[in-house]
C-alpha cells in the first residue's frame, strides 16, 4: 500500500512541488490550505492530487506522514490533530533532509539569486541528462518540475535563510548538509527573524563552517568581505572583477537577451540567456563554476543557457505593447534596486514601480536599508500593504503610509495608495507609449496587474 502523505499549507509554491514530486513517486498525496490560487492550484489539479480548503481533521484523515507549512499556526485544527494523535509529522526543511537530500548535496543560498541560481544549476544537469534530485521555490519556464526525487547521487536545493518552521527558528539551510555550496550574496534582510545585520551573516558564518574539509565552495566577489571562506575548504571566486577564478565580461542587455563572456584560466566563453536582468550574468557565472566542478562540458552549460527561460516573477514580462508591465517578486529594498536598474538600462521611458515589501523588511529595523533603493525609478507607489501579524514585543511594524515616509526621506515622487482600482487608473492616467510599470513584491496584488493587462489591451 502506498504511503500517505498529507501537507498543510500545500499551496505554498515549495510545498506544492514537494507534493507534485511525492505524488510522481508513488505516494498517495492529500493537502490542505486555507486558499488555492493559481498557478499553483491548477499544477496541484493537473498532477490529480487531492486538496481542500480549510482545516479538517477528518478530511485529513490519519496519514503516515505530515509536512506541516509555516501557515500552521497554533490552533491550526489539523496540527492540533496530529499532535494528539501522535502522528509523525516534519516541516518541509525536514522532509527535505529525510527524503532528497544525496551524497553530493549542492545547495545555493545567499540573499538573492538562490531561487535562479538553484534552478538554473538543475536545468543544466537536466539538460545534461544528470538526473539530479532538486527542489527551488518558484515556478520554472522549462519544462521541468520545481521539484523532483530521483536516484541520482547528486541533489540541488535552494538555501533559503528564513526559519524552518514555527516551532524551529533555525534556518531551512541548516538542514540541507551541503558538501557544495554556491553562495550569491550575503545582505541583510528578514529584520523580522534576524534584528540585527550581525545575527543575520552570523547564519551564512554558520552554513559556511558545517561544510566539510573535503566540500567545496564557490564563493561570489560579493560577499568576501563579510563572510571568509572554510579554512582548507577548496574555494572558487566568481564576479566582474580581476583576480578571481571566474570572471564574467562585456555585459550587453536587449530588452530579450542578456549576453557576456566568462573568463577562466586561458579559456574564454560566450554566454547567451533569454532574460531580462544584468544581474543574470553573476548568477550564471557562480552556475557555470559549480556546473564546470561537478563535471559538465561546458559547451553543454552554453547550451543549457541559451535555453533558459527563467522563473515566474523574476523579471517577467507580463504585457509588452504601448507599455511594458513587468512582474517581480523582488520584497526587500536590494532586490528592488537590482530590478530596477536592469529595466533602466535598456528602457528609456517613465518607470513606474509598485511596490510591496516582505514582513522583514517592514520592522523599523529595516527603514536605512530604504536609502536610494528606488533611485531608478520615476515614481514609487505603495498599495494597500498586506496585514501581517505583529509581534506585541517589537515596535508596530510599517504600514503603507509610514513605508511611504520612509521612502520619501531619498525619493522624490512616492505616493500611497490604498485602493487597487485608484491604483490601476493613476497608472493608465500617468503613463506614455514606451514606459514601464514594474510590480514588485512577495504577494499577488489583488489581481491589480491581470486587471491593468486587461484594461491595456
Amino acid at each position: 500500500m502506498n504511503k500517505h502523505i498529507h501537507f498543510i499549507g500545500i499551496c505554498g509554491v515549495a510545498m506544492s512541488a514537494l507534493a507534485i514530486a511525492c505524488h510522481k513517486k508513488g505516494w498517495a498525496v492529500t493537502g490542505s490550505d486555507k486558499g488555492f490560487y493559481p498557478p499553483v492550484s491548477t499544477y496541484l489539479k493537473q498532477a490529480g492530487i487531492a486538496y481542500y480548503p480549510g482545516w479538517h481533521p477528518k478530511k485529513m484523515g490519519t496519514p503516515d506522514l505530515v509536512v506541516v507549512g509555516n501557515v500552521a499556526g497554533s490552533k491550526n485544527p489539523e496540527w492540533l490533530t496530529l499532535q494528539e494523535k501522535n502522528i509523525p509529522y516534519l516541516s518541509y526543511p525536514e522532509f527535505i533532509h529525510e527524503y532528497l537530500i544525496k551524497d553530493t548535496s549542492v545547495v545555493c543560498a545567499g540573499t538573492y539569486g538562490k531561487t535562479t541560481s538553484t534552478t538554473l544549476l538543475s536545468w543544466i544537469l537536466l539538460y545534461a541528462k544528470k538526473d539530479p534530485s532538486y527542489m527551488f521555490g518558484g515556478i520554472p519556464g522549462n519544462a521541468m518540475d520545481a521539484a523532483h526525487m530521483s536516484d541520482s547521487t547528486v541533489s540541488i536545493l535552494e538555501g533559503d535563510e528564513y526559519k524552518t518552521a514555527r516551532w524551529d527558528i533555525r534556518p531551512k539551510f541548516a538542514h540541507y548538509s551541503p558538501t557544495h555550496l554556491l553562495l550569491t550574496s550575503v545582505v541583510w534582510d528578514h529584520a523580522d527573524i534576524y534584528p540585527t545585520e550581525a545575527t543575520y551573516v552570523q547564519a551564512f558564518k554558520n552554513l559556511l563552517d558545517s561544510i566539510p574539509l573535503s566540500g567545496f565552495l564557490v564563493l561570489s566577489e560579493k560577499v568576501r568581505e563579510t563572510v571568509s571562506s572554510v579554512a582548507h575548504t577548496e574555494t572558487w571566486t566568481y564576479g566582474k572583477k580581476e583576480g578571481n577564478d571566474f570572471k564574467y565580461t562585456n555585459v550587453v542587455q536587449t530588452k530579450d537577451v542578456v549576453s557576456f563572456d566568462i573568463l577562466h584560466k586561458e579559456e574564454q566563453y560566450h554566454i547567451e540567456i533569454p532574460m531580462l536582468g544584468e544581474y543574470m550574468a553573476d548568477n550564471a557565472t557562480g552556475c557555470f563554476a559549480m556546473a564546470l566542478r561537478l563535471g559538465i562540458d561546458p559547451e553543454i552549460i552554453i547550451a543549457a543557457m541559451k535555453e533558459f527561460k527563467g522563473l515566474k516573477r523574476r523579471s517577467e514580462k507580463r504585457y509588452e505593447g504601448s507599455i511594458t508591465i513587468i512582474d517581480d517578486i523582488a520584497h526587500s529594498p536590494s532586490k528592488a534596486e537590482a530590478i530596477l536598474q536592469s529595466i533602466r538600462k535598456v528602457y528609456d521611458g517613465k518607470i513606474i514601480t509598485i511596490f510591496e515589501p516582505n514582513t522583514g523588511n517592514r520592522q523599523a529595523e529595516s527603514a536605512p536599508l530604504y536609502t536610494d533603493a528606488f533611485a531608478h525609478a520615476d515614481e514609487v507607489i505603495i498599495p494597500r500593504l498586506t496585514r501581517i501579524k505583529q509581534d506585541p514585543n517589537k515596535p508596530t511594524a510599517f504600514d503603507g503610509e509610514h513605508l511611504a515616509h520612509v521612502i520619501k526621506k531619498s525619493h522624490p515622487h512616492v505616493l500611497h495608495i490604498t485602493k487597487d482600482d485608484d491604483l490601476i487608473q493613476h497608472i493608465k492616467n500617468n503613463t506614455n507609449n514606451g514606459d514601464v510599470v514594474a510590480f514588485l513584491g512577495s504577494h499577488s496584488f489583488r489581481g491589480m496587474i491581470e486587471e491593468l493587462i486587461e484594461q491595456m489591451k
